[in-house]
């Protein structure tokens, strides 16, 4: 009763801990499009919380004017402030800096759109808050920028990493792991196109719940397995990969969506932030092999495979299917409730 209860503690601090370090994670962007010879459109977006949110401004140099009032709204888990400014040199050559942001773990995606079709684009961190505004972003810019988006949001994404770990742990043999992540990356690379290019939209909070359960649904055949079955996912995992990463594609669409793509280069944005995500993910995987490379070359877990008589890969199969199985349990709770409320 007191491991249940203990476990049971774990995961719901797990699950707290996630949910809110996700917040703070999540990336600000703030968008200007130019709407007259001197004017544009200002979208700020903060990561929020409730009725709460990251306390990050905007500040422009001294030759921009505010030439609306501001308004604000909470929705999507973000506080969302509009306003318009002006400025003689349609701010070209003028400081943008984020006012906070030196405060915080995230980051903030700046995108300038120009009549004219010019668009610049940058990424403004804790240790470089501010950037001058060019005439246009080179294309080896916009590609660094969403390649280094595409890593943080699979490194970042708590939920779609602990179900490549649930993948890796079901699996059998090199060989199956690779076509079983292959399946998986081709998939969700579909999706994750599809939705960004527009010919597909699905609402985000159903497919977030929805990938909560796909995580649950792994958890459990890792327990099957354990078991001696010989389930469709045990034996063909790459199957199960593939039609689930068709739903974790539309997760991270759901992410590049917020932040938004240069027109002028949507191929390179939209395949360097992919090619982001599926390095991210071999990071992972590699750093999940590494770990048990080197606790296998432990003297007493060397000791204790041999008088068990099993690996200290197998024996970590239970207790990641049930701490895996449990965090996602309470993401599924959450999410669906979040869907009624």
């Amino acid at each position: 009763m007191k491991t249940l209860l203990g476990l049971l503690s774990l995961l719901v601090t797990l699950f707290y801990s996630a949910h809110a370090l996700s917040h703070e994670l999540r990336p600000a962007s703030l968008s200007l499009i130019q709407t007259g010879a001197e004017q544009f459109d200002v979208t700020w977006r903060v990561p929020a919380r409730g009725d709460r949110h990251l306390s990050l401004y905007v500040q422009f140099d001294e030759g921009a004017n505010q030439n609306s009032l501001s308004t604000a709204q909470m929705t999507g888990g973000y506080y969302v402030e509009r306003w318009q400014v002006s400025h003689p040199q349609a701010l070209v050559g003028s400081r943008i800096a984020i006012d906070g942001l030196a405060d915080t773990m995230t980051d903030a995606l700046v995108r300038i759109r120009w009549q004219d079709g010019r668009e610049q684009v940058a990424r403004l961190l804790p240790d470089q808050t501010g950037v001058v505004v060019e005439e246009k972003s080179g294309i080896m810019e916009i590609a660094r920028t969403y390649f280094v988006l595409g890593v943080e949001h699979i490194l970042l994404g708590i939920d779609h990493l602990l179900f490549v770990l649930a993948l890796v742990v079901l699996v059998s043999g090199g060989r199956q792991l690779v076509t079983t992540i292959t399946a998986f990356t081709l998939a969700h690379s579909i999706t994750l196109a599809l939705a960004v290019l527009g010919v597909v939209s699905v609402p985000q909070a159903p497919v977030e719940a929805a990938i909560a359960l796909s995580i649950v649904f792994i958890a459990t055949e890792i327990l099957h397995k354990l078991e001696g079955r010989k389930t469709l996912a045990i034996r063909k995992p790459w199957v199960v990969a593939f039609g689930f990463g068709l739903l974790h594609g539309l997760g991270f669409a759901g992410a590049l969506t917020e932040i938004g793509l240069p027109e002028h280069a949507i191929p390179v944005s939209l395949g360097l932030f992919n090619v982001g995500v599926e390095a991210g993910q071999l990071v992972f995987i590699a750093a999940i092999a590494g770990v048990m490379y080197f606790l296998r070359r432990i003297k007493p877990v060397q000791l204790w495979e041999i008088r068990t008589g099993t690996t200290a890969t197998a024996a970590s199969a239970l207790p990641v299917a049930y701490l895996v199985g449990g965090l996602s349990a309470l993401w599924l709770v959450d999410r669906t409730l979040a869907l009624v409320v």
